[in-house]
């Protein structure tokens, strides 16, 4: 098995034991985590900043404990650089939300697969592994 790559909306779900992560992902999630290959993208805490100052999301983040916590756990985070913006900028006949521009090159370019719900990501038909986070 290979790195995964959580989207933010899936490392909701897996540190509030929400039901919408299925079975599966749980699982792999897990083992990912016993491998020390369970990842996120940094621009996952812009982006939850993002919903809530929008209203999007219905909770209040203190991300810095947030991260911490994460961290702890023994998330990674994988480092958005130069090639991950450069490869952001070149997803072909991606939609245009930035943040998942960001999070789909950081998969794409740390060789890892992506565990989402978000049907855009897993219909778009370019060269990413993808994991159904909902199974």
């Amino acid at each position: 098995m290979t790195k995964i790559l959580l989207d933010t909306h899936v490392i909701l779900w897996l540190t509030q034991s929400e039901r919408e992560l299925g079975s599966r992902g749980r699982a792999a999630c897990e083992d990912a985590l016993a491998r020390d290959e369970l990842t996120i993208s940094p621009v996952i805490y812009y982006e939850l900043a993002d919903l809530v100052r929008k209203n999007r999301l219905n909770q209040q983040i203190e991300l810095s404990r947030w991260r911490r916590e994460l961290l702890s756990m023994g998330v990674l985070e994988l480092p958005v650089a130069g090639p991950v913006a450069i490869q952001a900028s070149e997803l072909a006949d991606f939609h245009k939300d930035p943040w998942d521009r960001m999070i789909v090159a950081t998969a794409l370019v740390h060789e890892a697969a992506l565990m989402t719900a978000d049907r855009a990501i897993l219909a778009w038909t370019g060269a990413l592994d993808r994991i159904d986070a909902r199974k």
